[in-house]
């Protein structure tokens, strides 16, 4: 089962990438509006042909400023804003810690450097064990499974960082695989995905998305079978994006999240995100087991409330220069 439905806990979730200060740690890109938290993706919103965009977002200020998962002042132990692993958890009901026979492979485009070193940091934050290259828990790849890895990128590291923490949060017995294709192209995410199922993944997280045309060629890349792949619908609202509208994939949509304090049996309530992506493919055939009369084709109709998106309340992402409050673009299942 892949991350989003999980719980990735989207604009709400705290992460932080060490070295990158909150201010410059985001592209100058469209400021947005969820209810009274402004927010901004992290990789933009432009489309380019045969492109995958990252959909990750952070919280900010009214001016655009990433608004910081810790004070500056705070001391390193010190909780940031923000849900944590413990909130995901009861407002997913998830007891289990997962196991290490289970592997969770999180496929993102560009380097990370930092990726091992900012998820330890997120995990030491909250209690969660050690998962590293010594201990046998963690592994980074390229997209070939090697270790020839690509240059970083800003918005893509802090999307792979969301990623590898909500992870942490849900499974945190389980071991974590982070394969890195050297570009966003469609190309080079496939062969990250085929490489993720190679070397063993039980399920594979998708953060990413773009325009169906021309995709056809690398939709075989999202088909394996005993693997469960889950990728973000989108952040753009209503309309289709590959790979979430292959018939072989799990499309996970954000949710916004809240605690509830007073009434109801769950202790949390969510509703629909509308930035969230859904709509009818125009390439791909409907799946027999979607029934709905709507769409001719594969039906990716309103986003799942599987991932915690959430831009009420901040989930919180790791590392002492950069605790940010990020948001719904990593699919958990």
């Amino acid at each position: 089962m892949s991350l989003r439905m999980w719980g990735l806990a989207a604009l709400g979730a705290t992460f932080g990438i060490a070295g990158v200060s909150p201010a410059a740690a985001a592209p100058n890109v469209t400021l947005q509006r969820s209810g009274n938290v402004f927010h901004k993706a992290v990789c933009g919103l432009i489309q380019v042909q045969g492109i995958g965009r990252c959909h990750a977002h952070v919280v900010t200020d009214s001016r655009g400023n990433i608004f910081p998962g810790k004070s500056a002042t705070a001391n390193l132990l010190s909780a940031p804003r923000g849900y944590g692993p413990q909130d995901l958890r009861s407002a997913y009901k998830v007891s289990s810690l997962g196991s290490a026979t289970v592997t969770v492979a999180v496929v993102d485009a560009y380097g990370y450097h930092n990726a091992e070193a900012d998820l330890a940091t997120y995990r030491a934050q909250y209690g969660l064990p050690a998962c590293s290259t010594a201990n046998g828990c963690f592994r980074k790849v390229d997209q070939n499974g090697g270790t020839y890895y690509p240059r970083d990128d800003t918005g893509w590291s802090q999307e792979t960082a969301l990623d590898l923490d909500m992870v942490s949060a849900m499974c945190p017995n389980c071991h974590i695989l982070l394969v890195q294709a050297s570009t966003a192209s469609y190309g080079a995410l496939a062969t990250a995905e085929n490489t993720a199922a190679r070397l063993g993944a039980h399920a594979i997280s998708n953060s990413y998305g773009g325009g169906e045309y021309g995709s056809g060629y690398y939709e075989g890349a999202y088909n394996h079978p005993g693997v469960a792949i889950t990728v973000s619908s989108g952040d753009s609202g209503y309309g289709v994006e590959f790979p979430a509208s292959s018939p072989h994939v799990t499309a996970v949509g954000g949710t916004s999240l809240s605690r509830v304090t007073i009434g109801g049996t769950r202790g949390w309530t969510e509703k629909v995100w509308v930035g969230a992506g859904s709509g009818c493919s125009n390439y791909y055939a409907k799946p027999l087991w979607q029934t709905d009369g709507l769409c001719k084709r594969t039906s990716r109709r309103s986003p799942i409330p599987i991932r915690a998106s959430r831009f009420l309340a901040r989930p919180v992402t790791a590392a002492p220069a950069g605790w940010c409050s990020a948001g719904p673009a990593s699919p958990r299942r």
